[in-house]
């Protein structure tokens, strides 16, 4: 047998799967507490302990292969030319390789612009600005204000070539860790941001799995690949596209909701399908994240309430206000609590039912009329995903939530806001056993199994309401 351990280093949990590589098939998942914070390997041991009391004895595992989300991820600042332009496309960089974004700047950087990225304390800087043999004095001039400035974190250089070498040669010799990659918008209206995406992977594997103690599992793993962001995101672009043995699942849309953020995942071109509409703005990338920091369901679940109205939320999850109130101070005191009574599971489902209805419209683009001189002209902004063949959804509240089905249709188009490009009539899915990262980790050693492997985990929700039974605990 040929087994592998794919491990999930999370900011709660530790999660592992055992997979047979050869028959494509799950031998057991188990999780431990994240202990990332004091010593990764207790929480390892601990998931691996509960690992061999379900298999009897562990395997010898070929490959050991993790991710980490732990500790919310890589802090990122992009800084670029102009915000709508090389600015937008560091920014779909950035969120592409997992980072969590903290800060984007534009434009010649100030002295307080400087002084707010120090105080950031990113992880990363993804330095972009000017296409090929543009705009060369912006970047320069910041590349300059960095060098003069305390921070000490990579920094990556995406930048106009003409200028880029001599960039990181200045902040080379101011110390800091400068890192050159290709221009992120090598031309006018082109996106070339897998350069970086991959840039931003290596600094993670370098530098950011040390500064978190994962590196104390050395024994225990292989390699740490990816942030679990973008091994979800690696999971989506295969699931979407197949392999040479394996047809793909099309156009595919993934809504992860978590304790922190809601992120979501489409897997389209996204162009107006439609004749006659014109697409505003920079292309949008195939492959596409977008990390709402403002709906996670414990460590921003007031923010959530507050987005969708406290009094249309209150009414939608059955309380008063009052409880309402009373059940988000019970959350912001213990964002670890699961819900144990009816009214707060009312409110869980509640919760994530707005997080995927908000997160999934900021993701999609729009259509609106546009008045020209030439007379109205439809106008798209973003990615049409109405033509969407799959959504699915993975994350605790819905693989594990009482009411998945009418969570995951807030991802959907809603006729009282024709504008909004999301999905028209898709096949809903969840993510059942949390394999969508794994198969991300496992796909650079063997494509087709974690094509097959992965899509295994997948449930039509209509399938699993009529042979699953639902726990009433999230």
């Amino acid at each position: 047998m040929s087994a592998a351990l794919l491990i999930d280093f999370g900011s709660t949990y530790t999660k592992l799967r055992a997979v047979d590589v050869e028959a494509r098939r799950v031998l057991a998942t188990a999780q431990g507490p994240s202990t990332v914070t004091s010593d990764v390997t207790i929480g390892l041991d601990l998931a691996l302990a509960a690992l061999e009391r379900k298999l009897g004895r562990l395997p010898k595992f070929t490959h050991r292969l993790a991710s980490s989300s732990a500790a919310g991820g890589l802090r990122m600042v992009t800084i670029g030319l102009v915000k709508e332009l090389t600015a937008e496309a560091a920014r779909q960089a950035a969120l592409g390789a997992g980072a969590k974004l903290v800060g984007a700047f534009a434009y010649r950087l100030t002295p307080s612009d400087l002084s707010a990225i120090e105080a950031l304390a990113p992880d990363i800087i993804l330095l972009a600005g000017g296409t090929d043999g543009g705009n060369a004095e912006v970047v320069r001039h910041n590349g300059a204000r960095l060098s003069a400035s305390t921070l000490q974190c990579a920094i990556i250089v995406a930048c106009n070539r003409d200028v880029a070498e001599e960039v990181v040669a200045g902040l080379s010799a101011a110390g800091k860790n400068a890192i050159l990659t290709r221009n992120v918008m090598p031309a006018f209206g082109v996106l070339e941001i897998d350069p970086a995406r991959d840039a931003i992977r290596e600094v993670f594997i370098s530098r950011i799995v040390h500064a978190k103690g994962i590196d104390r599992a050395a024994a225990q793993v292989d390699a740490v690949l990816m942030p679990t962001p973008a091994a979800v995101m690696e999971g989506a672009r295969l699931l979407s596209e197949g392999t040479a043995r394996h047809a793909g699942l099309g156009d595919l849309l993934v809504v992860d909701i978590g304790g922190a953020t809601t992120d979501v995942h489409s897997v389209a071109v996204g162009a107006p399908r439609r004749d006659g509409v014109v697409q505003y703005g920079l292309p949008e990338p195939f492959v596409k994240r977008t990390v709402e920091g403002d709906l996670g369901m414990r460590h921003n679940a007031r923010a959530i309430v507050e987005a969708a109205g406290p009094s249309v939320f209150a009414t939608r999850a059955g309380l008063t206000e009052t409880e309402l109130n009373a059940m988000l101070d019970a959350i912001e005191a213990d964002v670890e609590r699961l819900p144990s009574t009816q009214a707060e599971i009312a409110l869980d489902e509640a919760l994530a039912w707005t997080a995927v209805r908000i997160a999934v419209g900021r993701h999609a683009g729009t259509s609106e009329i546009v008045q020209t001189v030439q007379g109205p002209v439809t106008m798209q902004r973003g990615k049409d995903l109405s033509g969407v063949t799959t959504v699915i959804g993975t994350g605790g509240p819905l693989a594990h939530g009482a009411t998945p089905s009418s969570v995951l249709k807030a991802a959907l188009a809603d006729p009282a806001d024709p504008y909004s490009l999301r999905p028209l009539r898709p096949t809903l899915c969840i993510d059942a056993d949390y394999l969508l990262y794994a198969g991300g980790l496992l796909a650079a050693i063997d494509p087709d199994a974690a094509f097959e492997i992965a899509r295994t985990s997948l449930r039509p929700l209509e399938e699993r309401e009529a042979h699953e039974p639902r726990s009433q605990i999230a």
